[in-house]
């Protein structure tokens, strides 16, 4: 029940922002002299049904932050609620979820290449969610229940196949990719499937039973896939964190009391992080994926507080870990730098209106 009162709160903050309150921030930004060179794509996606989906650039070399990026460069917005973006060859594809559009743009230049609209023939949007590459082809999930194959060359779907309800997070390992059926759109009746698609025949294979509400899903070097699971955000049902092994295709372990809400895994770690929307409580962990234990209770290890985490990633040019927080769902969100020893290297405040990506580019 509690989870349904934070939806309804949600809810009426959203149509209760006005899109006027989201200019005029002030920024502050500290970035160090030998910060790797190269340039920072941040991904926001703005509030549902407000059509404020955001792009913002910074260069680490000429120190320049433009938070309206995408919008100077092509003379329009991204569209309503940007969800996830990844680079693949020259071109950056974005998931843009309530346009229902992939917005495909030029890595060097920011500017538009291609829109892909995703609805279905019954002129229904597909409500795309998150994104993933191989041998030319990009996989989008969708809230409609189906996997999304882009061909990158003609820019246009050449292929879906059904999985389970509403899709989330996919990961691809060899020739399988596997997607996170989280069912989140029926609440509280969700899904607990990730289903497995053969990448050849594009046909699913099966689905592997998981915890309930699956969301996100990485793999490591040695074939197996993590999968953290969303429950119904409340201590009856809380989130779980489990292990696939890849090569037989079942769930063949679960992490007791590792409630994790979100995770990025890099050269077989794992930075974790969990959020207790009742208590206002976190955590941030490291986790290794070759001795399937937290090798670190707690990453920060300096003063710095971060309010709600809403995303994790790592730079791999410099190993720097990055997380951006959003402090009540319509307020600016901010994005911390931290060295690999968990000391804050440096902050951008308020960049953007629930900033949930970041790409780096060299």
């Amino acid at each position: 029940m509690k989870q349904k009162s934070f939806s309804i709160l949600i809810f009426i903050a959203l149509f209760c922002f006005s899109c006027n309150d989201m200019v005029d921030v002030e920024r502050e930004i500290d970035v160090p002299e030998n910060q790797t060179a190269g340039k920072m794509l941040v991904l926001s996606e703005g509030l549902f049904n407000m059509n404020n989906s955001t792009l913002a650039y910074y260069d680490f070399e000429k120190k320049e932050l433009i938070t309206d990026y995408f919008l100077q460069k092509n003379g329009r917005g991204l569209g309503d609620t940007a969800n996830d973006m990844i680079l693949y060859g020259s071109k950056i594809y974005i998931v843009v979820n309530v346009s229902s559009q992939i917005e495909v743009i030029d890595a060097a230049t920011g500017l538009s290449v291609q829109r892909i609209p995703l609805f279905d023939e019954n002129e229904f949007a597909r409500q795309p969610r998150y994104l993933d590459k191989k041998d030319g082809k990009v996989y989008v999930t969708c809230f409609d229940g189906n996997l999304v194959r882009i061909d990158t060359t003609k820019l246009e779907v050449d292929a879906i196949v059904k999985c389970g309800r509403n899709p989330e997070g996919l990961c691809i390992v060899g020739e399988k990719i596997y997607v996170a059926n989280s069912g989140g759109l029926d609440f509280p009746d969700n899904d607990n499937t990730v289903s497995v698609v053969d990448v050849k025949t594009f046909k699913e294979l099966k689905k592997i039973e998981v915890a309930q509400n699956p969301y996100k899903l990485f793999s490591d070097s040695e074939g197996d896939v993590y999968v953290s699971s969303r429950g119904i955000y409340s201590a009856s049902l809380p989130y779980r964190f489990q292990r696939i092994d890849s090569y037989v295709d079942k769930v063949v372990q679960d992490f007791e009391g590792l409630n994790v809400l979100n995770f990025h895994l890099f050269e077989d770690k794992i930075y974790m992080y969990s959020y207790d929307f009742d208590s206002d409580e976190s955590w941030i962990k490291v986790f290794d994926c070759l001795t399937e234990k937290v090798v670190s209770e707690k990453f920060i290890t300096d003063d710095t507080k971060i309010d709600k985490p809403y995303s994790i990633q790592v730079n791999p040019f410099d190993k720097d870990v990055y997380l951006t927080n959003c402090p009540d769902f319509t307020s600016f969100g901010d994005v911390f730098c931290f060295k690999p020893d968990g000391t804050l290297n440096f902050k951008i405040n308020n960049i953007g209106l629930n900033p949930n990506k970041i790409l780096f580019l060299k």
